[in-house]
């Protein structure tokens, strides 16, 4: 299931766990990062992708500030604070780092068939996906927003005021099954990328969408004719986590926690967040 004016939070890191989702159809992009320096102990948890010396990091580059396009020196480059937060990740276990970009609902199918080592795509934990991955620690919090066109924000101020009414998510995201629990009858209309979710709000085809509260925000800042409602679901479920497939060496999701907590403790969460907002257009 990622864009702010809102202030980031990145939590501590012994929290609890999380996150996940379904089938690529996008071509796959890469971005590379330098290799570690040479050292036994970030190397050797590594083993389980030391033989291709890459970690294949899956996301659905659609959300930001967490991961999204842009055109770097004439270049198309997927960015955002996942991205950043994956390099840091590849590089203590001395890897590059390589992006596939697909749609949300197949990052969990890609990584149980081993076509990606981890999932970065501002992903929520719930007990489900648990079944299914390992997860890191929680990295990121962040509220749930509801988006409306700036000429409906008087008429919808609450969950209730979307009863019966066409609303959009992100196909297998939380904010689909929290839009599926808190607002009844809702007619949901579940797509894979949130742009695609947006120009259905901008023409009328549903009446608002659930979507994180920085990824609302960006949306809103970038397009005028829409609005954050008052409306907030709750979520009990909370935060964003770093997916690995089930049985993932201990270590290096040892490994991985000690790299997140190491980047919230210096605050390089917070310079990530802050980074990708001044990026995003």
């Amino acid at each position: 299931m990622k864009k702010l004016t809102t202030t980031a939070v990145a939590l501590a890191l012994t929290m609890g766990l999380a996150v996940g989702c379904g089938q690529k159809d996008q071509p796959a992009s890469s971005n590379a990062a330098a290799p570690a320096a040479d050292n036994k102990e970030a190397a050797a948890p590594a083993s389980p992708f030391k033989e291709k010396g890459k970690l294949i990091v899956g996301t659905s580059a659609d959300y930001p500030p967490y991961e999204f396009h842009k055109l770097i020196d004439g270049k198309d480059t997927i960015v955002g604070f996942d991205i950043d937060i994956a390099n840091a990740i590849a590089k203590d276990l001395g890897l590059t780092l390589e992006i596939k970009d697909m749609k949300f609902d197949g990052l969990l199918p890609a990584l149980a068939t081993g076509n990606i080592d981890m999932i970065a795509s501002g992903m929520s934990p719930t007990e489900d996906r648990k079944k299914n991955v390992d997860f890191t620690n929680i990295y990121y919090m962040a509220k749930q927003g509801i988006v409306v066109r700036a000429e409906d924000k008087d008429k919808i101020k609450s969950l209730d005021d979307l009863k019966g009414k066409p609303v959009g998510v992100q196909k297998g995201s939380i904010q689909e099954k929290l839009a599926q629990e808190q607002i009844e009858n809702a007619q949901l209309k579940s797509l894979g990328k949130i742009s695609d979710i947006v120009a259905e709000l901008k023409s009328k085809r549903v009446d608002a969408i659930v979507v994180e509260l920085p990824v609302a925000n960006n949306y809103v800042n970038k397009n005028k004719d829409l609005a954050i409602s008052s409306a907030e679901p709750k979520d009990e479920t909370g935060g964003s986590a770093l997916a690995f497939k089930k049985g993932i060496d201990p270590k290096v999701l040892e490994q991985v926690n000690k790299t997140l907590e190491k980047l919230n403790a210096e605050k390089k969460i917070d310079e990530f967040v802050a980074k990708a907002n001044d990026m995003v257009e």
